[in-house]
């Protein structure tokens, strides 16, 4: 499946910085590839935080990611640690 806009929602916004969340039925292999959040490049920012519910549809779980690149096209994202 690919990035949906209507499953990003913002939970907190201050001092540049937003904590989102994000549901999907992809895995975490899928949301951390290549283009996954490049629709949204306009509104994620280095730093970002996002909790993500993955595999909604199979084995669910939750998880923190950061954006890590945003060159206003490319977004990147890791696995918070």
């Amino acid at each position: 499946m690919a990035y949906k806009s209507s499953d990003l929602s913002v939970l907190a916004y201050a001092n540049n910085f937003t904590l989102w969340h994000y549901t999907s039925i992809d895995n975490s292999a899928t949301i951390t590839g290549a283009g996954y959040f490049n629709s949204a490049s306009d509104m994620l920012r280095v730093g970002d935080l996002l909790i993500i519910n993955i595999d909604t549809d199979g084995t669910p779980s939750t998880k923190f990611y950061v954006v890590t690149g945003n060159t206003g096209s490319v977004v990147t994202i890791a696995v918070y640690a």
